[in-house]
């Protein structure tokens, strides 16, 4: 089974991105197994930022406003060849100060959802859903519309 990690600086206090998150971990539990770490924030990004590579295994994606943008259709194509080669993926979420630039810089792939910032604690739901419609699309399923 396929193994999708989140690594992300803090925790969700709300309730409602509590429920969302779980919501789509289990719809994801069909296509992977995924796995949250939620990392204590630290005095500097620079030492987040050793926390959180210590915390990442095998293909890095930084979430990241200066990332590539992609498509549902274009993640779903990378995520699709990462899995095809057995890849398991992580995929980083900074603190409300971002990421370390090291933590950029020993990424495989620095991914943008947009020019806007977005709250770390909605990022976390925004990719969940956006990773699980990826699997959705590779499974040819209408979820996509």
């Amino acid at each position: 089974m396929q193994k999708i990690n989140i690594v992300c600086v803090g925790k969700i206090k709300e309730e409602y991105f509590r429920s969302a998150v779980e919501e789509y971990v289990k719809r994801l539990s069909r296509f992977a197994k995924v796995t949250i770490t939620e990392l204590a924030e630290g005095k500097s990004l620079a030492e987040e930022g050793v926390r959180i590579m210590a915390a990442s295994k095998g293909y890095k994606i930084a979430l990241c406003v200066e990332g590539e943008k992609l498509s549902s259709e274009n993640l779903a194509s990378e995520i699709k060849k990462l899995c095809d080669r057995g890849e398991e993926i992580t995929f980083i979420i900074g603190s409300s100060c971002g990421l370390d630039v090291k933590v950029k810089e020993l990424s495989d792939f620095k991914l943008s959802f947009s020019d806007m910032t977005f709250p770390h604690r909605l990022m976390r739901v925004m990719l969940l859903e956006q990773v699980y419609r990826a699997f959705m699309i590779n499974a040819g399923s209408e979820y996509h519309k």
